[in-house]
Order: C-alpha cells, then structure tokens, then sequence
C-alpha cells in the first residue's frame, strides 16, 4: 500500500479492508450495502447525485441484483469504477449482459455500461479518488497522486463509461 500518512486513515483502511476481506462483502458489509442501496435507489437525502444503485441481472440466477455505487463524472460523462477489481460480482454480471444495466436514483433509468480500455483509465481512476471516499482502503495510491501513477494500477481496477445518462 502506497504511503498516505495520518493514523485515522490506517484504523479506516483496516476496518473498511476487514469487511470486504479477499475483496468480497462479508456479512457485515453486505448488510450496509442493502441499506445503501435502498437509500441511493430513493434519493434519499443521505445520497448524493452521484450515489446511485446499480441494478444488473445475476448471470447465474437471472435476478436482479442491486449494488451501491459511487459515479465518478469526467469531460462531460459519468463512469462506474470497482473498487474491488475485477471480481467483483457487479462487473462479472455487467460482462455477462453485455453491459445491460438500470440506474436508480429516484428513477429509474436503463444505461449501457461499456469498457474503459485500460490505457484510458488513469484520470478516470483518480476522479473516482476524489469522489469516492469509501473507495480510497481499496485502491492502493493517495488521491492525490498524479495521474501518471494511476497507469500503474489501471488494469486492477475495471472502468465503466454510462451511456444513456445525461451528465
């Protein structure tokens, strides 16, 4: 893990790093993630415009699933980003659809999600730093790192561009 300094953040890294160990929702965060999702999928005042639930169908089951996630905007368009990588089950079954997907946030609306190249990523990434708070124990670089550090670690971190979403 890249060097970030201060005590508060390391406690935050550990417990946020504890309920998501081997990059998965363990009880305890699969339950805050239930909550978080009704709450962004209503618009409650708790969520930001940013915060949103992200409905994809299940590739296994068919169901829809509903994930809390944070859109990181950039030049004009919004972008999700798995904080957890690439195993996460969000991107499996945004792949497995070919990138099908409903945003909620108050409505309802049904976005295409297509794949960043991995060369595209970085300041894409480092937007996510800024407005993702919750995300930053996943990702092993400062927010305020440049750009160009963010090149290094672009392929851990799956990006997706929301189409059919006014910015």
């Amino acid at each position: 893990m890249a060097e970030r300094g201060g005590d508060t953040f390391r406690s935050v890294y550990w417990v946020k790093r504890a309920v998501y160990r081997g990059d998965r929702p363990g009880p305890i965060a699969r339950v805050l993630n239930r909550f978080w999702a009704k709450q962004y999928a209503g618009g409650s005042s708790l969520a930001r415009d940013r915060d949103v639930t992200l409905e994809v169908r299940g590739r296994s089951s068919g169901r829809t699933i509903a994930s809390p996630v944070v859109m990181a905007d950039l030049d004009g368009s919004w972008y999700l980003v798995s904080m957890l990588g690439d195993h996460a089950n969000w991107v499996r079954n945004v792949r497995a659809d070919e990138g099908r997907a409903t945003i909620r946030h108050g409505d309802a609306t049904e976005v295409t999600l297509e794949e960043v190249p991995t060369a595209d990523r970085p300041r894409i990434l480092k937007r996510y730093l800024d407005v993702a708070p919750g995300a930053r124990p996943h990702v092993p670089l400062d927010r305020r790192a440049p750009v160009t550090d963010f090149a290094g670690i672009a392929a851990d971190f799956p990006v997706f561009r929301v189409v059919g979403l006014d910015a």
